[in-house]
């Protein structure tokens, strides 16, 4: 809702490489990382409806599938988005919705799945993937045509410290990757603003994700609702939008890393006056503080709520406890200025930082995609792209050898 038509057809595209790459994969495995449900955007009252209908004409011609929903389509798809007590809710309600597309993934099954096909087309190869979950980088240094990377176990693990020699690293560590880049000299023009979310749940209220009318003054997620692909039975609602001082939600030792990538200075404090200058802004800020305080959160979100399904009832939420992390935002230091969306930072041949917010997880292939070809270029290896853009793509005269197996790229 806040793109551009630009903008949604470039991430759209990229996007839609999650559902080509599901299709590749086996049934079972697909089943537990991409699934299909209806989506819906929804307008609530007189100026947002002429707002969705507007952009209904301006986007349709280009996303074909979309569907403009009156009220009584609306019940149709989400009977307790349109109707309280067999009723049409009393408000003006239209809705610009997605009948069958991929809409939710479990991201943690898809990595998994990614892990595997690697290793799957590695089998009977002189090639490794080494994989080492829990390990922590401590510091990257240039060393001949390569880098130095040092690494330290996480807590609990026997291993020794240690080291690996790259010619070619891609950080893709959230807001850790700014930490990095900026440990080494690279990327001083950026401070972070960590974002963390938090989300409620209830009983199993919707069929698919029902999301609300962004405020364009908002630099921040329009709450939605959608079934909860890991909690099966529940409906989460949210996001709420927390300036938090941590770079890890959970983690309260990442406050000292989240000040080293603050960087406060004059023209951080010009950016957060800005923010807090705007009284859309700054009354959103001040009230999703009072969504952390835990008898009253669950009061004031049930309004919010109220948008999406109007017959919520207060016993009906609860406050999802573990869920929702950190989105990095970031701040331009030099324009002085909010950015929305990722940056890439080219610290130097074959070193690379991407710093992510959402949607990093929608666009993730995309960035892959990137970050293998500038692998490609740089080590001189054989990428086959014809295949990549016959399967994921979705460009099948361009298919190359990408007709020899009928798997993932």
């Amino acid at each position: 809702m806040n793109y551009t038509l630009e903008k949604a057809l470039s991430v759209q595209r990229t996007a839609a490489m999650i559902g080509r790459y599901g299709e590749l994969l086996d049934p079972a495995v697909r089943d537990r990382c991409v699934f299909r449900t209806p989506k819906m955007v929804l307008a609530v009252g007189e100026a947002e409806g002429a707002m969705l209908r507007r952009r209904f004409e301006t986007f349709s011609p280009h996303f074909p599938a979309m569907e403009l929903l009156e009220p009584a389509a609306i019940a149709e798809w989400e009977p307790r988005v349109a109707l309280v007590n067999g009723e049409f809710r009393p408000e003006p309600i239209v809705a610009i919705g997605i009948r069958n597309s991929p809409t939710a993934v479990d991201y943690e099954a898809l990595a998994e799945s990614f892990v595997a096909e690697a290793r799957r087309e590695l089998a009977g190869s002189a090639r490794e993937l080494d994989l080492r979950l829990g390990t922590m980088v401590e510091a990257i240094e240039p060393e001949g045509d390569g880098f130095r990377v040092g690494l330290r176990p996480g807590p609990g693990s026997a291993e020794a410290p240690g080291e690996l020699w790259a010619r070619h690293v891609v950080v893709a560590a959230g807001a850790h990757s700014l930490l990095l880049a900026q440990r080494l000299g690279y990327g001083l023009e950026y401070s972070c603003l960590p974002v963390a979310g938090s989300f409620y749940f209830t009983p199993d209220l919707l069929n698919g994700k029902v999301y609300t009318v962004q405020n364009d003054k908002l630099p921040f997620a329009a709450i939605h609702g959608d079934p909860d692909v890991r909690a099966p039975g529940k409906t989460r609602f949210g996001p709420t939008a927390l300036l938090l001082p941590l770079l890890e939600r959970y983690r309260p030792a990442s406050f000292w890393e989240f000040l080293r990538v603050l960087r406060l200075d004059g023209a951080v404090l010009a950016v957060l006056w800005q923010l807090f200058g705007v009284a859309d802004i700054r009354n959103y800020i001040l009230r999703n503080l009072l969504f952390e305080i835990p008898w009253l959160r669950r009061r004031i979100f049930l309004a919010d709520a109220r948008k999406i399904v109007p017959s919520l009832q207060l016993e009906d939420l609860s406050f999802a406890r573990g869920y929702g992390g950190i989105r990095p935002q970031l701040i331009d230091r030099r324009s002085q200025r909010l950015l929305l969306g990722e940056i890439r930072i080219e610290a130097m041949p074959g070193l690379s930082f991407n710093v992510t917010p959402s949607p990093g997880g929608t666009c993730c292939l995309g960035n892959a995609l990137r970050d293998v070809e500038a692998i490609a270029a740089r080590l001189g290896c054989h990428f086959d792209r014809g295949r990549l853009e016959a399967e994921l793509l979705g460009n099948p005269g361009d298919g190359g050898s990408a007709e020899a197996t009928p798997q993932a790229a």
